[in-house]
C-alpha cells in the first residue's frame, strides 16, 4: 500500500507514474477522501479544546456554588457531536484504506514506461537455442512413450488443467525439488514448510486481496474463510505480520517448497497445453525481508540463485527486465528469467524476482528498529526458484534424444538413484 503522505504531496506526479501500471487509475477519490478525514478531524478536534474548556469551567462553577446546568447540557451536546464525528472519520477511513489498496506498487523512476510485454528489456542471454538434427517432439508427444504425467487420470479427478505426475514423472518433478532445495539451503536461505491456507488479512497483506480476488481458491464455512495460497510468496510474508523487527536481524531470507493453486490457467491452444499453465503447480519460492538500502543487492542474490539452477541444468534461458505495464500488483522493479521450449517455439517464464520495497509491508504492518531511532517499514522481495512445471517442459523438449529418451543433467543423477537417462518403458 502507497503511503497517503506521498500522494498528498505529490498528487500529479504519482498519478502519472501509478498510470504506467494501470492507465485507469484516478486519485482525486482517494484525495478527496483524504481531504474529509482531514476535516472532520479539524472539527472533531475543535469541539473536543472546546469541552475541554467548558469541562474546567464546570468545576469553577461548582467551587462558587454557581449553577452549571446549561454548561453541563452544552458539554453533553459537544460529546454527541464528536460521537457522530468519531463514526464519520472511522468510516471515511476504512473508505480510503479500501480506494488506496486498488492501487499497485509505484514503479522504479528507471523501469521502461510501456504497457506492451514486447518492449520488456533483455539483459542477457545465456546459452544457445538447442538445433536439432531430427523432428524433435514436444513434451505431450515426448509423453506418450515415457508416460511421465497423465491428464485423463486427473481430468477424471479435478477436471482440466491439473496435473498428475505418474512413475517417473514422479520422481524427476521430486528430484528437481529437492535438487532445488539444496541449492537454496547452500546459499543461506531458511527452509520453511508453511500452510498452504491463509487468513484474507494475509492475502491481503500480500496484495492479492481484494483486486485478485476471483483468481484465488478459497474455502467458506461457518468455522474457516481461507484461501489456498498462490504462492508460498503470500504465506512468507504473514510470516512477520503485524510485527517490528530487530534491525540487527536483518535481512532475513527465506525459501519454501509448496503447491500453488490459481484458478486462472490461461487461454486455450496448442501453446498453452500439457504443463505450461496448470490451476496447480509445483515451486520452490524464495523470500526476503530487508533494510531499503539492502533490498537491491539481495534482488541481485535471488536472480543469482534462479540462474544457478538453471545453469546447472544446461538450459538455454534469457533475463529480461519487465516494462511497467507488465509488472505484478505489488513489485516496483520485477525480473522475469524466461526459459527455451522448443515444442512451444518460444521463451517461458520459470521465475519471476520482484523487489516490492515498503509496499507489502505497509499491508502487513512488519517493520523494524535501528535501537532507539522511530521503526521503519522493511522492504520485501520474493523469487521463483524456481518454478517446476515448465522446467520439467524444459528439461524434456531440450535434452530430448532421436529415440525419444531424454538425456538427464548430471546434477540431477544423485537425486535419481543414478539414473543418467529417462527411456521408454520395456
Amino acid at each position: 500500500m502507497l503511503d497517503i503522505k506521498l500522494i498528498r504531496e505529490n498528487p500529479q506526479e504519482i498519478e502519472k507514474k501509478l498510470q504506467t501500471k494501470n492507465p485507469e487509475v484516478v486519485l482525486q477519490p482517494i484525495l478527496s477522501k483524504d481531504e474529509k478525514i482531514r476535516k472532520i478531524k479539524t472539527e472533531c478536534e475543535e469541539l473536543k479544546a472546546k469541552r475541554n474548556h467548558l469541562s474546567k469551567q464546570i468545576g469553577d462553577i461548582k467551587r462558587s456554588g454557581g449553577d452549571a446546568k446549561e454548561v453541563l447540557k452544552e458539554v453533553a451536546g459537544l460529546g454527541d457531536q464528536i460521537d457522530v464525528l468519531d463514526k464519520a472519520e472511522k468510516e471515511a477511513e476504512q473508505k480510503l484504506e479500501e480506494l488506496l489498496s486498488y492501487l499497485p506498487n509505484l514503479p522504479e523512476d528507471h523501469i521502461k514506461v510501456s504497457e506492451d510485454p514486447e518492449d520488456n528489456i533483455c539483459l542477457k542471454e545465456i546459452g544457445e537455442k538447442r538445433h536439432f538434427n531430427f523432428k524433435f517432439k514436444n513434451h505431450l508427444e515426448l509423453n506418450e512413450h515415457l508416460h511421465l504425467f497423465d491428464f485423463k487420470a486427473s481430468a477424471k479427478i479435478s477436471g482440466s488443467s491439473w496435473p498428475l505426475y505418474t512413475a517417473l514423472g514422479a520422481r524427476l518433478e521430486w528430484a528437481l525439488i529437492n535438487y532445488m532445495i539444496d541449492t537454496h539451503i547452500d546459499n543461506g536461505y531458511t527452509k520453511l514448510m508453511p500452510p498452504l491456507l491463509a487468513k484474507p488479512e494475509i492475502v491481503y497483506g500480500a496484495g492479492q486481496l481484494p483486486k485478485f480476488e476471483n483468481q484465488l481458491y478459497k474455502i467458506h464455512d461457518e468455522d474457516y474463510q481461507l484461501y489456498l495460497i498462490p504462492t508460498a510468496e503470500v504465506a512468507i510474508c504473514g510470516l512477520h505480520y503485524d510485527e517490528i523487527l530487530k534491525s540487527s536481524d536483518l535481512p532475513q531470507k527465506y525459501f519454501a517448497y509448496t503447491p500453488c493453486f490459481r484458478r486462472e490457467a490461461g487461454a486455450a491452444g496448442s501453446q498453452e497445453r500439457g504443463l505450461i499453465r496448470m490451476h496447480q503447480f509445483n515451486k520452490v519460492e524464495m523470500f526476503a525481508f530487508t533494510k531499503p538500502e539492502e533490498s537491491h543487492q539481495v534482488m541481485d542474490e535471488m536472480i543469482a540463485t534462479a540462474e544457478e539452477i538453471l545453469q546447472s541444468l544446461n538450459l538455454h534461458y534469457r533475463v529480461m527486465e519487465l516494462v511497467t505495464g507488465d509488472m505484478s500488483f505489488p513489485a516496483a522493479k520485477t525480473v522475469d528469467i524466461e526459459v527455451w521450449l522448443p515444442g512451444q517455439n518460444r521463451y517461458y517464464e520459470v521465475s519471476s524476482v520482484s523487489n516490492c520495497t515498503d509496499f507489502q509491508a505497509r499491508r502487513s504492518h512488519i517493520r523494524y528498529k535501528e535501537k532507539e531511532e522511530k521503526p521503519q517499514f522493511v522492504h520485501t522481495l520474493n523469487g521463483s526458484g524456481l518454478a517446476t512445471s515448465r522446467l520439467m517442459v524444459a528439461l524434456l523438449e531440450n535434452h530430448q534424444q532421436e529415440d525419444g529418451s531424454i538425456l538427464l543433467p548430471p546434477i540431477l543423477h544423485k537425486y535419481l538413484d543414478g539414473m543418467k537417462e529417462l527411456k521408454q518403458p520395456v
